[in-house]
């Protein structure tokens, strides 16, 4: 068994992208400019949006924070956004999901200029991927790509079930796996929390990506020898033996799957860190676009 070790992937990403901004500040050229939009002090979207200004200062690019209160109305976000698209400094931003419910999500992404959006949610981004021309991947499929792809994992013709159907994993992530690709050429069923005969469905799987948003949900009974797994999920599983009182746990059963898996992205250091080192891809590329 072999784990897909996230963390180190994505550090060798880190370092390919730091050496490119090395090249473009020795040329005299601007850096990449991400900024971020936070609303509120949801205790996780606080520190993935402080990961990602942190990654950006490690490779050299510059990053902008914007924090807004709680209370802020859909109408100031908008506002926000409006500013950010005109910027010219700028990019590429990302506002950090979920929102507080006074703000309308989809009217918030539909805001965003396709051109700077390097999370890839907007509709012109997502048509774009459907239909395989360039554009900003969503970071996390996206992420997972690499990973499999940097592993030499074969998933030609293989059977992939996407356990989930999100718009920001499962849907593009079934997208992206039946694409002649190098990470894709599959055959690719999508199940969901309706799924009938789902044990059947995993059990003939040779790649799951379980994104289903249920801790620890996919267990060992569930799978055949040699399954690859890639697990999205992750979430705070109350533990009166760790210091804290919790441990983290994705949508996996790591014990019992680990046991059959030839290949398994751990939690946390699997698909988090990959997430993040895309973002700068993506953020990198939106520079180079704009010339």
């Amino acid at each position: 068994m072999t784990i897909l070790d996230g963390k180190k992937v994505s550090n060798d990403i880190k370092n390919e992208i730091a050496e490119h901004v090395s090249a473009m500040i020795s040329k005299g050229e601007k850096v990449p400019h991400l900024a971020a939009v936070l609303v509120g002090s949801d205790g996780a979207s606080m520190t993935y949006v402080n990961a990602k200004v942190k990654a950006c200062e490690k490779i050299g690019f510059k990053s902008t924070l914007i924090e807004l209160p709680e209370y802020t109305s859909e109408e100031e976000l908008l506002d926000t956004i409006n500013k950010l698209n005109k910027d010219a400094d700028i990019d590429g931003f990302i506002v950090q999901l979920p929102l507080p419910d006074q703000i309308d999500e989809q009217k918030v992404l539909m805001a965003i200029d396709p051109d700077k959006d390097v999370d890839g949610f907007h509709p012109t981004n997502v048509g774009r991927m459907a239909l395989d021309l360039p554009t900003f991947l969503p970071a996390t499929p996206y992420g997972i790509m690499e990973l499999l792809e940097r592993y030499q994992v074969e998933t030609s013709g293989k059977n992939v079930v996407v356990m989930g159907r999100s718009h920001i994993v499962g849907r593009p992530m079934s997208i992206l796996m039946s694409q002649k690709r190098k990470a894709g050429d599959a055959t690719v069923t999508v199940v969901h929390s309706r799924s009938k005969n789902l044990k059947e469905i995993t059990l003939g799987a040779d790649i799951i990506v379980a994104a289903i948003g249920i801790s620890e949900f996919l267990t060992g009974d569930m799978v055949k020898e040699d399954v690859v797994v890639i697990d999205v999920g992750i979430t705070r599983v109350p533990d009166q033996t760790k210091k804290n009182g919790y441990r983290l746990a994705g949508d996996v059963h790591f014990e019992s799957v680990s046991k059959k898996a030839s290949y398994i992205t751990p939690v946390p250091g699997g698909v988090g860190p990959m997430t993040i080192a895309m973002l700068l891809k993506n953020t990198l590329l939106a520079r180079e676009r704009h010339g």
